[in-house]
């Protein structure tokens, strides 16, 4: 799972610098790369979800099936790329009955840089919460500590549902901004939503918090 980095001067004598992520992630989830290997990754996942069509179904109704499957999902995929994200995880092989409705989006974050200068010194977490709030979301939760040695700011929420953006039921939406370590203008940011069950504050979508809040304490960076 790879971070792209720009290096466009030599480092000075210190720990290697950081080249990517990972995340430990249950089999049924599958990641997406939104760089390189995108129509590889996509194209396994709608193979393996043709696989699952049961024998004998009618043929003229498989075949819209596949057409529609197909549309959709290339389209959630297109439209997080065009996020400038890295990657995109979903449960495409859970083997429950249950729709968890549910993804991560990983990006990364670069501070602006007014007229060629670094970002002014601040506090990392005074820079995790402007970035935050550049998105205009209110009465979020949030939330400081730190994953593999670097500060993380976790924020949640409910995002109402926009069809405009393809969000067609409201979400609780989990937020991590995590600090590249000797990197202080990169941020990781891996950001999780579901729909839950019927509510996004229902059982199921309290579960998958936390579940995802277990997967992000397994962030460790990837050096050279």
């Amino acid at each position: 799972m790879h971070v792209p980095v720009e290096q466009t001067e030599s480092r000075a004598a210190g720990p290697p610098p950081i080249l990517g992520y990972r995340l430990i992630l249950p089999d049924d989830w599958e990641q997406i790369p939104l760089r390189h290997g995108t129509e590889d990754a996509v194209r396994r996942i709608l193979d393996e979800s043709f696989r699952h069509i049961p024998a004998g179904s009618p043929p003229d109704k498989v075949n819209v099936f596949k057409r529609e499957l197909e549309r959709r999902f290339r389209t959630a995929v297109a439209r997080v790329q065009d996020s400038n994200a890295l990657d995109l995880y979903l449960p495409v092989r859970s083997t429950s009955d249950v729709n968890l409705g549910a993804s991560i989006i990983v990006s990364e974050t670069l501070l602006p840089r007014a007229r060629g200068q670094a970002w002014p010194r601040s506090e990392p977490t005074d820079v995790a919460l402007h970035l935050l709030s550049q998105d205009g979301v209110e009465n979020a939760d949030l939330s400081s500590g730190e994953i593999d040695g670097a500060l993380a700011v976790r924020r949640e929420h409910i995002a109402e549902a926009d069809s405009k953006k393809g969000a067609d039921l409201p979400s609780r939406r989990v937020d991590y901004i995590v600090s590249v370590p000797e990197d202080p203008n990169r941020w990781f940011v891996a950001a999780f939503s579901t729909v839950g069950g019927s509510h996004p504050r229902d059982e199921l979508a309290d579960a998958l918090v936390e579940w995802f809040d277990a997967v992000m304490a397994t962030l460790r960076w990837r050096r050279e």
